[in-house]
């Protein structure tokens, strides 16, 4: 029994439950499967394999997306609630927290699993208490963005289905009635293809034509994995320190929104640059 516990035999059985097609995981001698190089070799094919298309296929089927998506957020949910956070800029989200004050939330798509805090934090606040309006997030009619969408419904945030490739043109009128009706809403402006960093111009857009000033956002966690995405994304761990940072509105002219775009994405670097400082030197 001792022998089955061992971490290297444990990292060896379970390369081959999941990853039976990998024969050089099957075919890898006993001892191999028990010493520490072989341990270390096998864990990093696992990893490779773990990332490959046929995992991530197999994850984004119809029938699996469900259990997925409630893994995903039951893990999500451990880890934001062991994580000790702080909210930067407190003055700039709180005017926007009750009904009649909506708002845009924007961030870049790397941060985007660190931002479901932001309102579960906003629901923490004063401004709260005497009900706040509901958050609704852009996601993409792809299978992943379906998949994102039933991950953060799980924390109390609706979902509006469409992208710039697909049902763009449908997702924006509804974007546009659910801010005039006074609701939020959340957007990745360099999502969900990228490149990263680079923002579309339908922030800007939305921005203009509803009258609704956007919310530069961004978060940051001293414990995190950071994936081999196309935007690097950041996931956090448990156990560590968390900051979200929330950057002074931003209003949009009408007329002008394409002058406004590049200084919407100089906000949202800043938050970032700012969270990953006030994250580097917390406690």
């Amino acid at each position: 029994m001792r022998f089955l516990l061992r971490r290297p035999y444990c990292a060896y059985v379970t390369a081959d439950l999941f990853l039976r097609r990998d024969k050089s995981l099957q075919q890898a001698p006993a001892r191999d499967r028990t010493s520490s190089r072989g341990a270390r070799v096998l864990r990093a094919r696992m990893r490779v394999a773990i990332t490959g298309k046929p995992v991530k296929k197999f994850l984004q089927r119809a029938s699996v997306q469900p259990f997925t998506s409630q893994c995903l957020a039951a893990y999500l949910s451990v880890a934001y609630r062991t994580t000790k956070w702080r909210l930067e800029g407190v003055e700039n989200v709180a005017p926007h927290v009750g009904a009649g004050a909506p708002v845009i939330a924007a961030c870049w798509h790397q941060r985007l699993a660190l931002m479901p805090m932001l309102w579960l934090l906003v629901a923490r606040l004063p401004e709260a208490r005497a009900g706040r309006a509901e958050l609704h997030f852009l996601v993409s009619r792809h299978r992943d963005g379906r998949l994102i969408g039933s991950i953060v419904r799980r924390f109390g945030i609706h979902i509006v289905l469409g992208s710039s490739s697909r049902g763009g043109a449908a997702g924006f009128a509804t974007l546009l009635r659910l801010l005039q009706r006074g609701d939020h809403i959340g957007i990745t402006p360099d999502g969900p293809r990228g490149p990263p960093r680079q923002a579309a111009a339908g922030v800007a857009q939305l921005a203009a034509l509803s009258g609704v000033p956007v919310l530069p956002c961004a978060a940051q966690t001293s414990r995190r994995w950071v994936l081999n995405s196309w935007d690097k994304m950041v996931i956090p761990r448990p156990f560590g320190r968390g900051v979200i940072v929330c950057e002074p509105p931003i209003s949009v002219p009408r007329r002008a929104w394409e002058e406004a775009l590049p200084e919407i994405a100089a906000a949202m670097d800043r938050a970032i640059a700012r969270a990953d400082a006030l994250c580097a030197r917390q406690p």
